[in-house]
């Protein structure tokens, strides 16, 4: 068995291990301790399981008021496994003990979070760890001041801690019950501002964050560091004024100024894989529901606990685009030239979602009995582990469940990763074979 595992490739074995890990909390939500009241069935404990290892939160069983504290502590367990991923847990815990740390392991967490090379992959996991545990740290405390006066002392800390990580982490799983998620709180600028300040953290990713940290200028910080930076809060001011425009007088209607101002960053920071939301999806106009399914499909940044295609991946396609309109033969970013290999990756990651994600909404259509534009966004969610929904989620049928089972794991490995794990090596002198040019007429 041990010798299996070596021949792995670092693809395959990081696949499996999400894999173990999902198998792994299912059984331990099923059993009777976990639950409050009736046991839950395998198929509902698979989903939600599948929902925290892959930092995502959509919920067919209310978590607030199905789930024992076991239950809870199971599932905070698997979102913070989820988020950080159980190989830097399994590495840390390996330099705690003084282990050394192998080739072989290091090839895993260099493709668990796309490095481009090996070097330092120890010391990167001791900084995501670190900061992992320091920022949800100052985030709990300072939930804990905001909910200890609402819950008491013992209630609010546990709340605070399970919210934040959840946040951090991406994963929108609440403990507010009823599914509700903060929209008791759409007004309230401290949880708002901790909970956003924790999504955004924990969706730029790790390596940016580090860059961030080490350079403390604008300047000296790398052009990745740099393009993650600006989409993102691109992607952030500029939802958060449609958001605004469109939902004024409608979603965001009940609301004073503060929640309706409140109200709009939020759902524009939420959608890009966080999962929780203050204002009620299903209240919002087909219009901006579309934009929301846009945000989702494009996710988080690479390195980070979020899904998606990415933002760099998506700004990859658009100067790409931009390339081909300005009729220049490469992308050029702040004076550097990007190699071409980038942007057919960025459409391969692209591309290979979009398949997935109309694949699985074709499924639902013929399973389930909900309008198209409420099923493409509940697949969108999964393939994003976004975790919003327009309200379909425990109506699912066992087989729509199961497809966003498998959409959901594909969405947290990513479905370029899965492809390259289960798909058979070329051989790699053919790749040392030029061919003469083609012409073929496209557009």
């Amino acid at each position: 068995m041990n010798m299996r595992l070596k021949r792995l490739s670092p693809v395959q074995f990081l696949a499996l291990t999400f894999l173990g890990l999902i198998l792994a909390g299912t059984f331990l939500l099923m059993l009777p301790w976990s639950t409050v009241g009736e046991q839950i069935g395998f198929v509902d404990a698979l989903f939600t399981a599948t929902s925290a290892v892959c930092v995502t939160g959509l919920v067919v069983v209310d978590t607030g008021t199905r789930f024992s504290f076991f239950g809870q502590a199971v599932i905070l367990l698997l979102i913070q496994l989820g988020g950080l991923g159980l190989m830097t847990v399994a590495t840390m815990v390996a330099v705690i003990l003084g282990k050394r740390i192998t080739f072989r392991d290091r090839l895993i967490i260099q493709e668990s979070f796309n490095q481009f090379t090996l070097e330092g992959m120890v010391r990167l996991v001791k900084y995501i760890v670190l900061t992992t545990f320091v920022i949800q740290g100052i985030g709990a405390f300072i939930l804990f001041l905001r909910f200890r006066p609402l819950f008491g002392p013992v209630r609010g800390l546990w709340f605070a801690v399970f919210h934040a990580v959840s946040a951090f982490c991406n994963a929108g799983f609440d403990l507010f019950g009823n599914f509700r998620s903060l929209e008791a709180f759409t007004s309230d600028p401290v949880v708002n501002l901790v909970i956003i300040s924790l999504i955004v953290l924990g969706g730029i990713g790790f390596s940016v964050i580090a860059d961030v940290y080490t350079h403390r200028g604008f300047k000296g910080l790398s052009l990745h560091t740099k393009l993650v930076m600006q989409v993102t809060l691109a992607l952030i001011v500029i939802p958060s004024i449609v958001i605004g425009m469109t939902e004024w007088n409608n979603a965001l209607a009940p609301y004073d100024l503060t929640g309706k101002v409140l109200g709009s960053i939020f759902t524009a920071v939420t959608t890009r894989t966080a999962g929780f939301n203050t204002v009620p999806i299903a209240t919002l106009s087909q219009a901006t529901t579309l934009l929301l399914i846009g945000l989702m499909f494009i996710g988080a940044s690479p390195a980070s606990t979020g899904g998606g295609i990415k933002t760099t991946t998506f700004a990859m396609i658009v100067l790409s685009v931009l390339a081909v309109l300005r009729q220049q033969p490469e992308v050029v970013i702040g004076g550097r030239r990007i190699p071409v290999a980038v942007t057919f990756k960025s459409l391969a990651v692209a591309v290979m979602a979009l398949v997935l994600a109309l694949s699985v909404t074709f499924l639902l259509l013929i399973t389930e009995e909900h309008a198209f534009l409420d099923i493409l966004f509940e697949t969108i969610s999964a393939l994003g582990t976004v975790g919003l929904s327009r309200g379909i989620t425990t109506t699912l049928s066992t087989v729509g469940r199961l497809a966003l089972v498998v959409t959901m794991f594909a969405g947290r490995v990513g479905p370029l990763t899965l492809a390259f794990a289960f798909s058979v090596k070329t051989d790699p002198c053919a790749n040392i074979v030029r061919y003469p040019e083609g012409k073929i007429i496209v557009g």
